[in-house]
This record gives structure tokens, C-alpha cells and sequence, in this order.
């Protein structure tokens, strides 16, 4: 059987405002974790149309597609292509799950939620001439799932091929995820198997890994055996965490031992009274700043994400967002104006409000303004969101917020990484152009390798925080 996984590209991929390496970060690891599923006598072909171009002049007996909310049309098209030549088409992910009958009208089979148990189960009944119109997740569980197909990943092309999901889901529920409805009808959080985690880290070369999972310390129990296991292995990573999970306990320092470079924190917004109407509970009543120092003093870079255009938001939170990532060191940024994604809860209460103002799914970016808005215009949220990143990413702020670190190679590596990920768009686009993007990896690893400082041992940091905790909210 002749298998094409297909991940189209996101409209915001192909815009005046595209940045080619943000597209060529990550391979598209849902599709090669079904693909594991295939037979060994199935030629599978996995296509990602962020690195390379689509042929359609071909002739496969099944055709997958992963669809999200801004490549849904251009997904919708390539279906109906293969379809009106005769070629059995399926989609899934997040888009097909918060609007199953739109996405049904343009597949053969549909997929609700996570595929780890409904796709085997689609390919019984398909080789048989017996698939259903829908398939659900009922089961969630990682525990025996096949290694991933990496060799169907073109590695060359991504800055992170070494990247790796070893759960799903989240344990929070905010009301503007867009993944919270995906996981609905069964577990919202769950782990890998330990040892699977570890044994799929160890089939990875070099040193560097990026940790896509939603919340990489959500589990507490399953972070602390895998730190554990990761020890001797010598590598620097990057991961997504809470600010909750950052400031209880020792797990973050446990994540530092075993080489976490890098976090993306979940800020998202000064207000409390935004955070209540977000239903983001895990971030009330946290001293921000205090996560910012214990991240600092275990040497692990910020990416900090910021959400505008919450009920709150007045025409200062643009310079107040800024200006305190500078303040606060906060290595990266990135902004977001609030998206109301179909199958949210934040979805459901706009829509009840009438206060969607367009259904165009190529808008749902969070760089444009799809609903009514309260203290700002929608022309005064778009142009702060604009004049955020142009400001947050000016060289004087990339200096400003580098010369914030104590530690002067915190301050070197601060400065090269803010500004060669910001700056230096057309060197990137030419290492891209000239498949060149793995021989900057060593710089990545440069980068994130431990800086020993001698002032101040991290150990004696790290333990007067945790002895210390804050519970105020400052930020």
C-alpha cells in the first residue's frame, strides 16, 4: 500500500510577514508517530510543506493529512484533489477535532482527538474495505506504542530535528487553549512509559533535544524518574513549563542537572482579573519574578509568552509587557493577540456574546483581531501588538535586557541568542535555501551549554528560593 502523510503549511507560513526559520524549527512528529503503525511492506511517503513543496501528480492508495486552524483550506484542497482522483483520504488533528462536520465534508475518514489508539484500528478495517466515517480516542495511553518513523524525517532540513513529545495534554484548562478540546473524552494528561521516554532519547544523535510537550514538568512523579534517567547522557534541551511548576519544589533544579537550557513560560498577562477570565488558575497569586530568578540562577534561558487583547488590556499593556521583559532579562518573546480557537471555552462564551466578528480560519493566527474587543479597538490592539515585537526586539532592548543578567556569559549568550533568532532573518532564509540548517547546530548547543559561575554557586541560588517562596503576585 502507498501511503502520503501530508502537513500543508500554514497560511501565516506563505505571508509578507513570513520567517522562514520559525517554519523550519520542528518535523512533524504526529505524523510519523502513525506512520509507525504502518506495515514494513507500505511505502509511506511524509511530506511537510513548511520545508519542501508538494507534488500532487501522484497516485497513493491512502492519503493522511494533519490539519490546524490556519492550513485548514489549503488542507480541505489538497483532500478534495486526492479524492476526485480515487484516493482514500483521512484527516485529523486539532481543527478536524473542534470542527468535526466541516472537516468531514472534505475526508473519506476523520479522526477526533489523538490517534494512537483510533489509527491502528482505522488500518485494520481499511485493509479489510470495512473503515467508518469517524474514528474517536477512547483510550489514552502511550504505554507500548512503536517507536517513531524518523526515518522518514528529512533532517537536514529543520534547525531541531532532535525534538520529542513524551506526554500529551496538559493537567491545566485554560479557556483560550486551543488543545484542552482535543483531549476531551478521555484523559487531558498522560505519560510515556519511562524507559520508552529514555530509549527514544537515546536513539537520537548529538547533543541537543527540544521537549514540544505542552507541560513538560505537569507530571511530577514521571519528570523526576525521567531527570533521572537523562543523568550522564550530556545533553542540553529546551522545554515548556508553568510558572506553578517553576516555583514548587525542586523539579526545575532537577531539569538543570540534566542539561535544561531553555524554558517557554506561559506569562501571558500581568492582570489578575485577565488570568481569572482565562480560567489560568496555576499563575494567580505567583511571584513572577521569583521564577525569573530561579530560572536565571540555574542558567536556563526565557522564552516568554504573552497573550493581548484579554478584557482587561488597556493601551499601556504593550509598553508594560515590553518594558518588564527587558527588566526581567527574559531572553525571548513571544506575543499573541487573543484568538478565540472553535472547540474553547473562550470560543463558545464569544460566540454566545456575539462578539465574533469573522470565520475566516486563515485569520486565527493571533497576529489579527477576530472578535469584538472591549478597552482597545481593534486597530490599537494590532498596532500594539506590532510596535511590541519591534520594540522587544530592537538592538537597544537586546542589549538593555542582556545586560540584566549578573553573569557576563549569561549576558554574551542572552545577546546572541535574542539577537540571532530576531535579527538575522535573511541569513537564516539563505542556510534554508541552501539546506545548511544542521551545521548550526553545534552553534545552538554552544549556546546552550552551562556557564559555571564561580561568584555564586547555583546550588546555594537555587536553595534560598525554594526556601524562600513568594506567593505574591507582582507581575
Amino acid at each position: 500500500m502507498k501511503v502520503k502523510m501530508i502537513l500543508p503549511a500554514l497560511a501565516e507560513a506563505e505571508s509578507p510577514f513570513w520567517r522562514p526559520i520559525k517554519y523550519s524549527l520542528f518535523p512533524p512528529l504526529g505524523l510519523a508517530t502513525l506512520a509507525s503503525y504502518l506495515s514494513s511492506d507500505d511505502e509511506v511517503e511524509l511530506v511537510d510543506q513548511h520545508v519542501e513543496k508538494i507534488k500532487l501528480d501522484d497516485s497513493p492508495d491512502l492519503v493522511v493529512i494533519q490539519v490546524y486552524i490556519t492550513n485548514a483550506y489549503r488542507s480541505y484542497q489538497i483532500a478534495d484533489h486526492y479524492r476526485q482522483q480515487g484516493t482514500y483520504v483521512i484527516m485529523g488533528g486539532l481543527h478536524v477535532t473542534s470542527l468535526p462536520d466541516e472537516a468531514s465534508q472534505h475526508a473519506d475518514s476523520i479522526f477526533i482527538g489523538p490517534g494512537e489508539e483510533a489509527f491502528p484500528q482505522f488500518l485494520k478495517e481499511f485493509r479489510i474495505g470495512k473503515p467508518k466515517k469517524t474514528y474517536s480516542s477512547n483510550v489514552r495511553t502511550l504505554t507500548g506504542i512503536p517507536p517513531i518513523r524518523r526515518d522518514l524525517i528529512k533532517r537536514e532540513r529543520y534547525l531541531v530535528p532532535n525534538s520529542i513529545v513524551v506526554t500529551r495534554g496538559c493537567p491545566h484548562h485554560c479557556d483560550f487553549c486551543y488543545k484542552d478540546a482535543f483531549f476531551e473524552g478521555g484523559k487531558s494528561f498522560y505519560t510515556q512509559e519511562v524507559d520508552d521516554a529514555l530509549s527514544e532519547i537515546d536513539r537520537l544523535p548529538g547533543r541537543h533535544l527540544y521537549f514540544l510537550d505542552d507541560h513538560l514538568l505537569g507530571h511530577t512523579r514521571f519528570a523526576t524518574s525521567l531527570f533521572e534517567g537523562m543523568k550522564g547522557m550530556n545533553r542540553v534541551c529546551q522545554g515548556a513549563a508553568t510558572i506553578d511548576s517553576i516555583l514548587r519544589g525542586n523539579l526545575i533544579e532537577k531539569a538543570a542537572e540534566t542539561g535544561l537550557r531553555s524554558l517557554f513560560v506561559g506569562f501571558e498577562t500581568f492582570s489578575p482579573q485577565n488570568l481569572k477570565q482565562s480560567n489560568k488558575k496555576q499563575n494567580l497569586k505567583k511571584n513572577y519574578e521569583e521564577a525569573v530568578k530561579r530560572l536565571h540562577s540555574l542558567g536556563i534561558m526565557i522564552n516568554g509568552s504573552f497573550v493581548f487583547g484579554l478584557d482587561d488590556d488597556d493601551q499601556d499593556v504593550f509598553k508594560r509587557t515590553v518594558d518588564w521583559g527587558v527588566a526581567n532579562a527574559i531572553t525571548t518573546s513571544t506575543y499573541h493577540i487573543l484568538t478565540p480557537y472553535p472547540g474553547t471555552a473562550l470560543y463558545k462564551s464569544m460566540e454566545k456574546q456575539n462578539r465574533l466578528t469573522t470565520n475566516n480560519w486563515d485569520l486565527y493566527d493571533t497576529r489579527h483581531v477576530v472578535y469584538k474587543t472591549t478597552k482597545l479597538t481593534p486597530e490599537e490592539l494590532k498596532a500594539g501588538y506590532d510596535w511590541s515585537y519591534k520594540e522587544f526586539y530592537s538592538w537597544t532592548n537586546i542589549l538593555k535586557g542582556s545586560l540584566n543578567h549578573e553573569v557576563p556569559k549569561h549576558q554574551l549568550k542572552h545577546f546572541l541568542y535574542a539577537g540571532g533568532w530576531k535579527k538575522f532573518e535573511p541569513l537564516w532564509n539563505f542556510i534554508i535555501k541552501t539546506k545548511g540548517l544542521n551545521q548550526m547546530l553545534p552553534l545552538l548547543e554552544a549556546i546552550l551549554s552551562k556557564v559555571k559561575d564561580k561568584t555564586q554557586p547555583i546550588e546555594h541560588v537555587s536553595n534560598s528560593l525554594i526556601s524562600k517562596p513568594s506567593i505574591s503576585y507582582e507581575h
